[in-house]
């Protein structure tokens, strides 16, 4: 079951970049021509009830699985070995961690997708490009299940942090080293080739959404008022926006 793709060893190499390269020149291209589509088209209006226990299994399970990454494979194993984890602890700790955050992310899919399907409002919203990164996110969320619990519970433990992360951390150096990914079980392989695709087609799908923050709503007020004899020479923005509406005479 540890078995390899027979991948070759240039893939490892010209992937990565051009997914990275697709991954931010395509929202610089999404944020100045499509900023109207720059939204995750919510479909709360049609079906509320699962929405609100699958989106937040979603988005609280990636925010594990993010961390998660953030820790076994951009942090160094000398670092955490520094400060006295030892390899069976982080072991346990990503095994552990990892399953629960992995389960709430496939189990937050998982009711979406049900949703998505059984609704049928919600269903004729869905687009050929929902559905390729439905598609995409799932094979993510399986193939990296299967790093967690194959091959490190049901056939044998792999470090991949002797292969797999310093592959990874090479990309950014002006010495990437394919090569460790050539021996890695297959599991490791076909959850990075992947990610990568996934990556590379972020830009163009709903997904752009994790990048967007509602900063402007914490000084925006909540209602605007305005005179109707409003002063035409004031252009200021929101310039009579926190004055009180005129009340009419005969409601005074």
């Amino acid at each position: 079951m540890n078995g390899s793709i027979p991948v070759p060893v240039e893939l490892w190499l010209i992937l990565p970049y051009v997914a990275f390269t697709s991954f931010v020149l395509g929202h610089i291209w999404r944020y100045r021509n499509d900023q109207f589509g720059w939204t995750t088209r919510s479909s709360q209006i049609y079906e509320s009830r699962l929405l609100r226990l699958g989106s937040p299994l979603f988005h609280f399970g990636m925010l594990g699985v993010f961390f998660g990454h953030v820790l076994g494979v951009l942090i160094p194993q000398s670092w955490t070995a520094a400060v006295g984890i030892t390899q069976h602890t982080y072991h346990l700790i990503a095994v552990g961690a990892g399953s629960v955050a992995g389960a709430m992310v496939l189990a937050g899919v998982g009711i979406l997708l049900y949703r998505r399907l059984t609704v049928p409002a919600v269903r004729k919203a869905t687009t050929a490009n929902d559905k390729a990164m439905y598609i995409l996110l799932t094979a993510a969320l399986v193939t990296g299940l299967l790093n967690t619990w194959g091959s490190n519970l049901l056939w044998g433990t792999y470090n991949y942090r002797d292969t797999v992360s310093p592959w990874f951390r090479s990309l950014f150096s002006l010495s990437p080293h394919p090569e460790l990914m050539v021996g890695t079980p297959w599991t490791f392989q076909l959850h990075g080739l992947v990610v990568l695709v996934l990556v590379g087609v972020w830009p163009y799908t709903r997904l752009v959404h994790m990048f967007s923050a509602p900063v402007g709503y914490l000084t925006r007020p909540y209602i605007v008022y305005r005179h109707k004899q409003s002063n035409a020479a004031d252009t200021r923005r929101y310039a009579k926006a926190w004055e009180a509406p005129v009340t009419p005479e005969r409601w005074r």
